[in-house]
């Protein structure tokens, strides 16, 4: 049987245990991920910036972007575009799935912007 659907989910943790603003570190089959909630909604990330390859965590998070705590390069949460320089490239992003109280990461990146 083949499914097109990726179906590498894995429970990472539970809503509960991320609050508005908050943001883990998850490493899934050789992705490392930044999982991060933002208005009430998740967005798994690459934990790297493309820029200089420092991790975005920590990074302030606002009008749906997260913004690198190092050089100030600035990414769309949802589609991994970016928004400031001095980034050019945008970064992978994951799909996230939620059901009942737990998150779900697929190991497989969503399709980088146009």
């Amino acid at each position: 049987m083949s499914n097109p659907v990726p179906s590498n989910f894995y429970v990472v943790t539970a809503t509960s245990e991320l609050s508005e603003g908050q943001q883990l570190y998850v490493e899934l089959d050789g992705e490392e991920i930044l999982l991060c909630k933002h208005n009430d909604e998740y967005f798994a990330v690459a934990y790297y910036c493309s820029h200089a390859e420092f991790a975005l965590e920590g990074g302030m998070i606002q009008n749906g972007c997260i913004t690198c705590p190092y050089h100030g390069a600035e990414f769309d949460l949802g589609n991994g575009s970016v928004q400031a320089p001095p980034a050019f490239d945008p970064i992978k992003t994951y799909p996230v799935k939620i059901e009942g109280d737990s998150i779900s990461i697929c190991a497989t990146p969503n399709m980088s912007p146009a």
